[in-house]
């Protein structure tokens, strides 16, 4: 058995999301986190990005734990998926929070997968086993109930995987980081710290999430007609502080989404959200009930095409439309590659006559994501013999390893890892080993797997320019056209007034096409294809400036 401790990131280096973090000794691994991402505006047709974990396939057997460290989808999402790959080898047992179980139940309930799962729910300070790990969580405070940092201790020492934190002195629910318990791991000698680094570059400290609610109501109060706050349906205390904020200017409130019912609902079954009877209003009731007495929580919050506030941006919502007199409250910040979409949801929200209050305009969102100073905070409580940058891309990451170095740690003792290059702990120190499989895979639609680059630049394509299909017959004996060609287009810009005569013109053209390669005696359909590919691409392109996918098509006679 190897005595080397590996920490393997299979996702979340380079970018925000998809994080998993493999962690191995003595041949038996223990997986934190399996996040997703939500697909970039190039990958058409994509609707979720996995990290690819053919690693974990290969070793299925290896598998001897997953620990969750909070119940948000780039930390969860990929679970389903990850199960479904094991679960002919060996289905690990799952640990989390009470609020990341539940979370993760109902997911794993929708895959159909919910007897498969074997979900157990850990309190912290609690150790359990798993392979040759004592596994530890450590309560720590974001922007989701029941967050937890994980330590996984070996005979090499500890490793703490902190997951997304901040130091909230007064969080909502009471319970602020275990600030007590991170100093004793740094008094023992902690090993590795793997950390959050997605606010490095704020200065200073992250607001507390309780001084959301106080500027909540004060937006509220300046509001005359109908209230619809938008984020994210995981944020059980701030739904809590819309609640409360609705509940002293005497309105009601209704829950609009999917998401958002279901999680308040599990968030209520666990004692983290409480509502006072009779204060929700049914989805169906919202155009029936006086504007100026609700306030409407949705989800949408990203711009996300298919959430509730995007479709009642574009007036396809069936129980609410947005109109003059409303105001929309987004108490949320785009995630980095969500601004182009949020920015086009608030720019509808406009269009229709509401007010649109953002945290640009009124401190009404705290990240759940610590600065600058709680980041040197959580280094000098633990006192970490390496660092290991997580959660970030390659600029926030290189600025968490620049504020270790600031507070202490030698830079060579700093790690900023790419997903797929493992950092090898042993007796000798900590060096980066050889490169593992590492990359992302694509759900699109029920199908996952690897959609070739080339798919998607076809995809782009279409997009762009649209695409030509050209049914060419020919005579089997000379290669002569023997009928007239037949165009197919769709999405193709053509110049105003032009199409007939360009239809008439790209005919001439594929006729040319066809005689000239009769002339040369080809007769082999893909060589055929091929150049009337290229003389039908080169004709548009002449004509429009544009390049539309030109799929040939030659029917020999």
């Amino acid at each position: 058995m190897s005595s080397t401790l590996r920490v393997l990131p299979l996702g979340g280096r380079g970018g925000i999301g998809k994080n998993m973090t493999v962690v191995e000794y003595d041949g038996r691994i223990v997986v934190v986190d399996t996040g997703l991402m939500f697909p970039a505006p190039d990958q058409l047709g994509i609707d979720l990005v996995l990290p690819d974990f053919a690693y974990l396939r290969e070793r299925a057997a290896d598998v001897d734990a997953v620990i969750l460290t909070h119940g948000h989808e780039d930390h969860v999402g990929a679970l389903p998926y990850v199960l479904r790959e094991l679960a002919p080898t060996r289905v690990p047992p799952v640990y989390g929070g009470p609020l990341t179980v539940e979370l993760v139940r109902s997911k794993l309930d929708e895959h159909r997968l919910g007897e498969v799962a074997d979900l157990n729910q850990v309190a912290p300070g609690e150790p359990f086993d798993a392979g040759p790990f004592t596994i530890e969580t450590i309560r720590l405070s974001h922007s989701i109930p029941d967050s937890c940092g994980v330590a996984l201790s070996c005979d090499l020492g500890t490793v703490l995987v902190t997951g997304d934190y901040k130091f909230d002195q007064t969080p909502v629910d009471g319970e602020p980081a275990d600030m007590a318990r991170l100093a004793e791991l740094g008094r023992d000698g902690l090993l590795l710290l793997c950390g959050d680094s997605t606010n490095v570059d704020r200065l200073g400290m992250a607001p507390s999430e309780s001084s959301v609610g106080p500027h909540l109501e004060e937006a509220f109060a300046r509001c005359d007609g109908r209230i619809v706050v938008t984020c994210f349906a995981s944020n059980i205390h701030r739904v809590q502080q819309v609640v409360d904020a609705a509940a002293t200017l005497g309105r009601k409130v209704s829950l609009v989404g999917r998401s958002m019912r279901k999680n308040v609902n599990i968030g209520r079954n666990l004692g983290h959200i409480a509502i006072p009877e009779g204060m929700l209003v049914g989805v169906k009731e919202i155009e029936d009930f006086p504007d100026h007495k609700l306030v409407v929580i949705s989800t949408g919050s990203q711009g996300e095409p298919l959430s509730a506030l995007r479709r009642m941006a574009h007036g396809d919502h069936p129980n609410v439309d947005l109109h003059a007199g409303d105001t929309v409250i987004f108490s949320a910040t785009p995630i980095p590659g969500n601004e182009r979409a949020v920015n086009e949801t608030i720019n509808r929200i406009y269009q229709l006559g509401a007010n649109v209050v953002t945290a640009r305009d009124a401190p009404i969102h705290a990240s759940g994501h610590g600065y600058a100073e709680e980041l040197k905070l959580m280094i000098n409580l633990t006192a970490p013999r390496y660092v290991m940058p997580f959660h970030g891309d390659h600029r926030r990451m290189r600025l968490h390893g620049d504020l270790a170095e600031s507070v202490g740690v030698a830079a060579e003792d700093v790690f900023r890892a790419a997903n797929g290059l493992p950092l090898e702990v042993d007796s000798r120190g900590a060096r980066i080993g050889e490169r593992e499989h590492a990359g992302m895979i694509f759900v699109d639609g029920l199908d996952v797997g690897d959609v070739e680059d080339v798919a998607l630049r076809d995809r782009r394509m279409l997009s762009a320019d649209g695409i030509f299909i050209v049914v060419a017959t020919v005579s089997e004996e000379d290669g002569s056209s023997v009928a007239p060609p037949e165009l197919i287009f769709r999405g193709v810009p053509f110049l105003e007034g032009a199409a007939d005569e360009l239809l008439d013109e790209l005919r001439d053209a594929v006729e040319a096409s066809l005689a000239r390669s009769a002339e040369e005696e080809i007769r082999e359909i893909s060589l055929l294809q091929e150049n009337l590919h290229d003389d039908v691409a080169r004709f548009v392109y002449d004509r429009l400036k544009r390049r539309p996918m030109v799929l040939p098509v030659v029917v020999e006679v």
